[in-house]
């Protein structure tokens, strides 16, 4: 074997495992700080009048036009750590493997993909002016019903979770798994075909993207965002 095969095999073993690292090193996108990670969607610089840093948290703003963020580099398997927090009525909501495509126009200024792409809900159960189950915090918007949460008082920072590996999703609250769920499987096809999404044929078809952290028009905080490849 001559040295440039050598070199050529020892390149490859160092590229294996050089991603085999990564896949288990986090990544933190926000630690009360720099908002170097993120960016606005569709935009190549972070929306510093939609997002501040209040308090080591990064808050989205009232009174001014909504924007979502997004993170800079795209996930496809991971796991997503977070601490969350809504003012009275406040709305969010956390979601993954987003394209930025003018597929729809929201109306209301949030990113139109959000119609596209599974969602993680966060939300005041009590005051916001819809408070169907299937709609509230830690759900699969508008999809599957949470089970197992206990949720913290508006207010109240909660602990929340997202893993996404291949096709499998799960939705943790406080340290309590609330919604699991496999994408693309007939028993997501058959609750999609008796949802609002029926009649949209690219919802939850995109299998690597972004993630997007919703500003809905209400005060929310985020802190200690991590994440990690799997």
């Amino acid at each position: 074997m001559n040295t440039k095969t050598i070199c050529f095999f020892a390149l490859l073993v160092f590229l294996a495992t050089s991603s085999i690292a990564q896949k288990g090193k986090w990544t933190i996108l926000f630690n009360g700080g720099s908002t170097d990670k993120f960016r606005g969607y569709n935009m190549q610089s972070f929306p510093a009048q939609a997002w501040k840093v209040e308090d080591g948290a990064l808050a989205t703003q009232t009174g001014v036009p909504n924007i979502d963020i997004v993170t800079k580099e795209p996930y496809k398997n991971f796991e997503l750590v977070f601490d969350w927090k809504v003012a009275k009525a406040g709305n969010s909501g956390v979601f993954f493997h987003m394209q930025e495509t003018l597929q729809h126009q929201s109306g209301n200024g949030n990113s139109p993909n959000w119609l596209d792409n599974y969602e993680m809900q966060l939300l005041d159960d009590i005051n916001f002016n819809d408070t169907a189950a299937i709609r509230s915090a830690g759900s699969l918007y508008d999809l599957i019903i949470p089970t197992n949460k206990k949720l913290k008082p508006v207010g109240e920072y909660n602990n929340a979770k997202l893993i996404v590996k291949g096709n499998h999703v799960e939705h943790w609250l406080n340290g309590k798994k609330v919604v699991q769920y496999e994408m693309n499987s007939p028993q997501m096809n058959e609750l999609l075909a008796k949802s609002k999404f029926s009649k949209n044929p690219v919802y939850g078809k995109s299998t690597d993207g972004l993630i997007m952290l919703q500003h809905h028009g209400q005060k929310v905080w985020f802190k200690n965002i991590k994440v990690r490849r799997l």
